[in-house]
């Protein structure tokens, strides 16, 4: 009789676990979101930076409860399927449409879809690099305190972070197309006043999320 077993799993903590799906789902949604601008009050920005700004609190959140290690691992990782939409957006618009599908609406569907390699190497630059950067500077700045001084290091994390994004997404992306310093001003300040306000609270709501989800699986 055959005394073959099965290897022991490796238990992964709910709140990994969860929080790894969310995060692979906003990468994929952040590009299509991107082609619309929204107007903040006298602040106009690209939507795209909800779902982003939704990368950054999970990531944090991970490295609170997780460690930085995991959490850029999980940003590595959020490259597959980023990498992987992309591509299968390529062949999706190569591919013929069928005869029956209403003009209107397949040149909508190619308008976003569609993208300029500039603006695709830019997109994936800007996410890897100023991801990690998040995770980095979120990481450090604990220091000795411990999980004190979440709120502020949320906000300084997050700022950073998405000020360098902005600086590499629109650099790759359209300089030497069109002057570049407006733009690069308001996205910048938009994106640094909407991480300031918005991240700091919803690190806080997913690292107790994340604490609950694991306190109930103990």
């Amino acid at each position: 009789m055959s005394t073959d077993t099965a290897p022991p799993s490796r238990l992964l903590a709910p709140s990994l676990f969860a929080f790894a799906i969310f995060y692979g789902g906003m990468v994929c949604i952040a590009g299509v979101l991107g082609n619309k601008q929204v107007a903040l009050g006298p602040l106009a920005v690209e939507a795209g930076i909800f779902a982003f700004l939704l990368l950054v609190v999970t990531s944090s959140s991970i490295a609170e409860l997780h460690g930085r290690e995991t959490a850029n691992r999980l940003v590595v990782i959020g490259f597959v399927p980023l990498l992987i939409s992309l591509a299968l957006s390529e062949l999706v618009l190569a591919l013929p449409a069928s005869p029956e599908m209403d003009p209107e609406r397949l040149g909508a569907f190619t308008l976003i879809m569609s993208g300029t390699p500039r603006i695709w190497l830019g997109g994936i630059l800007a996410y890897g690099i100023s991801t990690l950067l998040n995770v980095y500077i979120f990481s450090k700045l604990r220091g000795r305190e411990g999980s004190r001084l979440l709120f502020f290091r949320s906000a300084v994390a997050s700022a950073l972070s998405q000020a360098v994004d902005t600086l590499i997404f629109v650099s790759v992306a359209f300089a030497g197309v069109f002057p570049i310093a407006p733009l690069l001003g308001g996205q910048m300040l938009a994106k640094v006043v909407l991480s300031i306000v918005f991240v700091p609270p919803l690190i806080i709501l997913f690292v107790k999320l994340g604490r609950h989800l694991d306190r109930s699986a103990a």
